[in-house]
């Protein structure tokens, strides 16, 4: 063994070596040369590769180092122990590189962790195992008797398939006295010998020779072959036949056609007549596989093409020629034609891929060598360079390590997402005209990472459950979608832990972790849960995992399944009574008693309405009562043929399907006129009783009531204080003056749900959320006159009391009230005026409206609708207003009575919304106890800050 680089100084070897390992170090290879000698042994130390390449020992086996060579693979291998090159299986230059002057074998190292890739050669040196050889062991040469001194005879040489000096043949011949040996040198194809006339010949004296030619190569140690030379003496023909040329020298293209005339040979003969005729022939020393493929003609001496002829297989042709007189005996001529082969361009490249890294994570860094790629061509020149190129618009290029050899490696940022696999087509073109080319395919598939979270068609649904379902019914699906693969893309789903109130949401409801179905675990209750809101979160099973969330907004729909409650004063329970003392003197249309009832339901199912019961056998009672507001009236004057005892069975009927009923007994006592109607003295006493307990209840209630309340008013004060002093601008609602919306005789109310009004207030941009009610005061539309405004503004009428909105039963609140006039709701300056309310009146008179309640009434909903009676053909005029209206969102029904201007309105039809706080209380009753004054003061306070 050997290296190539070994200058004579050791320092110069080691600064030469670093130099071509710091080179072929910045393309990502290094080259290292050995030699072994041919047919060396099994074991014979060739070079230690690891510690050339600059390998660790102990890093060998965990970076996978491997050899891999072209051809045979067997002849060389690596002990992983100690680095070291070594032969494994006979090497013989002659069959590995056969007529080459160069032989080597070309050795790729592959290490990974980081992937290298080493190009080693080594090269087979000859050694002198082949003798030389003739190809036939004995020639036979017939010489006339009459050839003149110095006529030379060409003999046939040996061959050695050695190369170098093994190959550089020496002759010589057995010594006689009429023949010497004389050596040609023909034009790059060696020595051959020549036998040369020294004594003439006579075929008297010796008829024949027997001489022995030895060929000695230049070996150590040197090797010999021998032929038999037969030199048979013929009779006189005096002149044998000569070529104008010893030696013929053509080129020609590979792959001509058959048929195609190479030369024509001439000779001349100087005898005469028979022994002039001439006849070309091949010469014996012409091998059969020369014959096949040219032809003689031997009249002619035309020597043309007689089969495919590649200059792959070979690239000269050495034809020997005779051509024999017809003389007795018949003389010989002699020349050889040189035939060469010139390449065309008629080989394709071959494209050989070797993948290293299959399939490819989709996170691979950019430059990582996904395969390795050689390519070849077997023309020579131009048209065996070969070029390579990809296929277009793939994440990966070629580096070129070496020449003919190439590396794929990555050249962009993968998403398998996007694109899950590559065919990669490697496409190698010669440098010929026309240029071939050939194309090798590589599946490059692209491994999933988990780097996509589940995803939901949309981040929140809202699903509508009606109450009391069956535990376990299936009430919603969720499904997420991952765009990953295989394990990264199973979903599975599971709550977002929270708590609801007192509970824990898992009580409430749960998600099948494969499906996603959700399911109500219990019976879901309208009045006690409107809204479920919660998260299921998706996750998938990839390392590391995964998700994301999704809301849901289960909204439990309403159910008829709460009857009429029945509000004091009264029994608050079915069959229950209401004594009410009345005088024989009271008109006609007077109010006596007031039936008052709620229902824990929303919407149509809270949405009351009363019936009086006839009694069966009694004469026509000369009461009734309001439909919707349960009010008991007179229907005529009361005269002394009515009883004094009447007995009214009243109904409260909800509208739900089916409908649900209670009932209560109104006990109406006739009196005469002088006796003024007194509470009895137990029921005083009660509710005396019932009062103070619910002001020692309440005290700390209503001052944390009162201060907040105070604490927001002034909040308002101030702000609109701001307001009023800021300079005049001309906001969102459009241009003119300020509109402001004042306050009535009753308050002013809020509303605010997912839909908004918007309404300019004062100066400045639009409010959102408000609803104003103004009766009995002017629209401020205009607001023209600042004095007229702030007099109307600054001097509103006192609420009343009795208007009392309890924020405890926004579920279950059914009454009636009685506004005193219609409010109007500004839209704004430009904008037109409603007339309030927008909601319709809610009777079932053929002659009155119909109010269809919001769509899955109890949810956030405030769209109603009001229509007039069949075909619905009353509208409103100006000015007028609906009886009833129901207020958005709630089951509140409110009732509407226009009076004139100067009449004098009953303020005890208010009715007082809210838990059992007091009873109702009548306006005309003189105010002479003091503890009543702030008791009913202090109730009005509260309910208007629950309102």
């Amino acid at each position: 063994m050997m290296l190539v680089y070994r200058p004579s100084g050791w320092k110069a070897g080691r600064l030469l070596l670093s130099l071509l390992l710091l080179l072929t170090w910045e393309t990502g290879t290094c080259q290292v040369h050995y030699s072994v000698p041919e047919e060396t042994k099994h074991g014979t130390f060739v070079g230690r590769i690891a510690q050339d390449l600059e390998l660790e020992l102990a890093e060998l086996v965990p970076r996978l180092f491997r050899v891999a060579s072209k051809g045979r693979r067997d002849l060389l291998e690596v002990n992983l122990q100690n680095g070291i090159l070594f032969v494994n299986s006979r090497i013989d230059r002659e069959e590995l590189c056969g007529w080459s002057a160069e032989c080597s074998i070309h050795l790729e190292v592959i290490v990974e962790s980081p992937l290298q890739v080493f190009h080693v050669e080594v090269e087979v040196k000859d050694i002198n195992d082949n003798p030389p050889v003739f190809s036939v062991s004995e020639q036979k040469l017939s010489i006339p008797e009459s050839r003149l001194l110095d006529s030379r005879f060409p003999l046939e040489g040996a061959s050695d398939v050695d190369v170098g000096e093994n190959a550089v043949l020496t002759y010589r011949l057995t010594p006689n006295e009429f023949f010497i040996l004389d050596i040609t040198n023909k034009k790059d194809k060696g020595k051959f010998p020549v036998l040369v006339l020294r004594k003439l010949l006579d075929r008297e004296e010796t008829p024949q020779f027997q001489l022995l030619l030895t060929a000695t190569d230049g070996g150590k140690p040197e090797l010999t072959g021998s032929v038999s030379l037969l030199i048979l003496v013929l009779d006189a023909n005096d002149n044998a036949p000569v070529f104008d040329r010893p030696i013929y020298e053509v080129k020609m293209y590979e792959n001509s056609a058959n048929q195609t005339l190479i030369i024509w040979l001439n000779a001349s003969d100087a005898d005469e007549e028979i022994n002039k005729e001439m006849i070309y022939s091949f010469s014996s020393l012409v091998s059969p596989s020369v014959r096949r493929k040219f032809q003689i003609n031997e009249r002619t001496g035309e020597i043309r093409i007689n089969d495919a002829i590649d200059f792959e297989d070979r690239n000269t042709y050495e034809i020997h020629v005779d051509v024999t007189d017809k003389g007795n005996p018949p003389m010989v001529g002699h020349c050889t034609v040189l035939v060469e082969i010139m390449d065309e361009n008629d080989n394709s490249p071959e494209v050989v891929v070797t993948s290293l890294s299959l399939p490819v994570r989709e996170d691979a860094q950019v430059g990582t060598v996904i395969a390795l790629v050689s390519v070849s061509d077997r023309d020579s020149g131009a048209n065996g360079q070969v070029t390579c190129s990809l296929t277009p618009y793939v994440p990966f290029k070629l580096v070129s390590t070496f020449k003919n050899y190439y590396s794929l490696v990555l050249d962009s940022a993968l998403d398998r997402e996007r694109v899950s696999a590559y065919t990669v087509a490697v496409t190698a073109r010669d440098g010929g005209s026309p240029s071939l080319s050939a194309t090798a395919s590589v599946s490059v598939e692209v491994a999933d990472v988990n780097d996509n979270a589940p995803a939901f068609a949309q981040p929140e649904y809202t699903v509508f459950v009606k109450e009391n379902n069956a535990p376990g019914c299936h009430i919603f699906t969720v499904s997420a979608r991952d765009a990953d693969a295989q394990e990264n893309a199973l979903v599975s789903y599971s709550l977002v832990e929270r708590r609801v109130g007192e509970r824990a949401l898992s009580s409430y409801v749960s998600v099948h972790a494969e499906s996603g179905k959700v399911y109500a675990l219990q019976p879901l209750d309208h009045e006690e849960l409107e809204l479920l809101q919660f998260q299921v979160s998706a996750r998938d099973a990839g390392v590391p995992p995964l998700g994301s969330n999704v809301t849901l907004q289960v909204f439990v729909l309403d159910e008829n399944d709460n009857a009429p409650a029945l509000l004091p004063p009264g029994a608050g329970g079915v069959g229950g009574s209401v004594s009410q003392l009345v005088s024989r003197s009271v008109g006609a249309g007077h109010v006596v008693a007031k039936v008052r009832a709620v229902d824990a339901d929303s919407g149509y199912n809270a949405w009351l309405s009363y019936e009086l019961q006839p009694s069966a056998g009694s004469a026509r009672s000369p009461f009734r009562v309001g439909l919707y507001t349960g009010e008991i009236s007179t229907t005529r004057a009361l005269d002394e043929a009515d009883a004094p005892l009447q007995p009214l069975l009243v109904l409260v009927k909800d509208h739900g399907e089916p409908a649900l009923v209670s009932t209560v007994t109104v006990q109406l006592s006739l009196v005469e006129s002088g006796h003024a109607p007194k509470t009895p003295s137990r029921v005083s006493a009660g509710a005396a009783s019932v009062d103070t307990a619910l002001v020692d209840v309440n005290v700390f209630l209503i001052i944390s009531i009162c201060a907040v309340s105070s604490l927001l008013v002034l909040t308002l004060l101030l702000y609109t204080a701001l307001r009023c002093s800021a300079p005049p601008t001309q906001g969102v609602c459009g241009p003119g003056k300020p509109t402001l919306v004042c306050s009535s005789a009753v308050g002013s109310w809020s509303y605010s749900q997912q839909r908004q009004q918007r309404v300019c207030s004062g100066e400045g941009p639009p409010k959102a959320d408000l609803m104003a009610f103004s009766p009995s005061v002017p629209p401020c539309s205009s607001c023209g006159d600042n004095g007229k405004q702030q007099e109307i503004c600054e001097n509103p009428r006192q609420p009343n009391p009795d208007w009392r909105y309890s924020a405890s039963l926004r579920a279950g609140m059914h009454s009636s009230v009685h506004l005193e006039e219609a409010g109007v709701l500004r839209a704004g300056p430009g904008g037109p005026d409603q007339q309030w309310p927008t909601v319709s009146s809610a009777t079932p008179e053929p002659e009155a409206g119909e109010v269809s309640p919001p769509v899955g009434a109890g949810v956030n909903s405030n769209s109603w609708t009001f229509k007039y009676g069949p075909g619905n053909p009353k509208q409103s005029g100006p000015g007028e207003l609906p009886d009833k209206f129901i207020i958005p969102g709630s089951p509140a029904i409110i009732s509407i009575r226009q009076e004139p201007t100067n009449s004098q309105i009953d303020k005890s039809d208010f009715i007082t919304f809210g838990k059992k706080e007091e009873t109702k209380k009548k306006k005309k009753k003189k105010k002479g106890n003091k503890t009543q004054e702030k008791k009913e003061k202090g109730n009005s306070t509260t309910d208007n800050s629950d309102q």
